[in-house]
């Protein structure tokens, strides 16, 4: 099945505490990749997402960590930084080689147990797990906690997760993506447009329509923050504006399969990736980047199983 381990000098490792239902996953990247990343959202929490914007002056990143626990959950990139410097990895500054880790953050305090919050010691774990093989979907990492279709809060609430899907195109050209859904809206199928996971209605148990919902008025329960991110990477050789661009577009695909997407209530936020010396057009990466996040996002939800008594599609 392709995933985004399939683009080379990509690994992923995931860690969680299911008792208290949070985790974080780590995308390593340990020869380096040049980095992007475009933030839509408007309650983000991220860290380092400075340094991968254009005329910044590192080129090249070595890990992104997707995590839970709110703003709380940033340290446990720490724990990346140490697994990273531990074998030589990062930024020579000649009396020590930094690793640039960026990160960022969904709100899973109201599923589980909110002081519990991934940490240093789970964001080691995660990088030591992380393997170029198969990755791990549904409720796991980062989407431990994930939920979806919060318009009524918890009671109407289904699951999210995780989910990563890639496309192969000519010449070589690999592009990945991997997704941590935990968005306030509704997630819908991309060929039918009818709701996967979502709100739903307290009596019936049928999808509620979030979008509809909001525009005639049916409620904006917040159920605390949200916010959905998402990891694209490519071998194709990029630059650091080429790769922002990228990660730019990468929002298309969660604006097509995430209803609404990019609320006041989410953090919604894309890294970009490239890893390798691939020749490609913008337009067709961009193209697949757009393809791989909308599936990404789609079996992010198809593979959540239930927990912190939210139901899951997979249960």
């Amino acid at each position: 099945m392709p995933q985004i381990t399939d683009v080379v000098g990509i690994k992923v490792g995931h860690a969680a505490d299911v008792r208290a239902v949070t985790g974080c996953t780590v995308i390593l990247c340990e020869r380096g990749a040049v980095g992007g990343v475009d933030v839509r959202g408007s309650a983000p929490g991220t860290r380092e997402t400075d340094a991968l914007r254009p005329m910044n002056l590192v080129e090249r990143v070595h890990g992104v960590l997707l995590t839970g626990g709110s703003a709380f959950g940033l340290a446990a990139a720490d724990g990346v930084m140490r697994f990273l410097e531990e074998r030589g990895i990062g930024f020579d500054v000649s009396v020590a080689k930094v690793p640039l880790v960026a990160a960022a953050v969904i709100f899973d305090l109201m599923v589980g147990d909110p002081a519990v919050r991934p940490t240093a010691e789970m964001g080691y774990a995660a990088a030591r797990s992380a393997s170029g093989g198969p990755v791990e979907e549904g409720s796991v990492g980062a989407g431990t906690g994930a939920t979806v279709g919060k318009l009524l809060g918890p009671v109407s609430a289904m699951k999210g997760g995780i989910g990563t899907w890639a496309v192969r195109l000519p010449g070589g050209v690999l592009v990945g993506a991997l997704v941590v859904v935990n968005a306030y809206g509704d997630v819908r199928d991309d060929h039918s447009g009818q709701v996967l996971a979502g709100a739903r209605d307290r009596a019936t148990g049928r999808f509620l329509n979030m979008a509809q919902a909001l525009m005639s008025g049916g409620g904006s329960a917040r159920f605390g923050a949200n916010t959905t991110l998402a990891v694209v990477a490519t071998n194709a050789a990029l630059t650091k504006e080429q790769t922002n661009k990228l990660a730019q577009l990468g929002h298309d695909g969660l604006a097509r399969v995430i209803s609404p997407a990019h609320t006041m209530y989410d953090g919604d936020t894309v890294f970009a990736l490239s890893t390798g010396d691939a020749r490609a057009e913008m337009v067709p990466l961009g193209t697949a980047a757009v393809e791989v996040v909308a599936e990404a996002v789609q079996r992010a939800v198809r593979l959540a199983k239930g927990l912190g008594g939210i139901p899951g599609l997979a249960d």
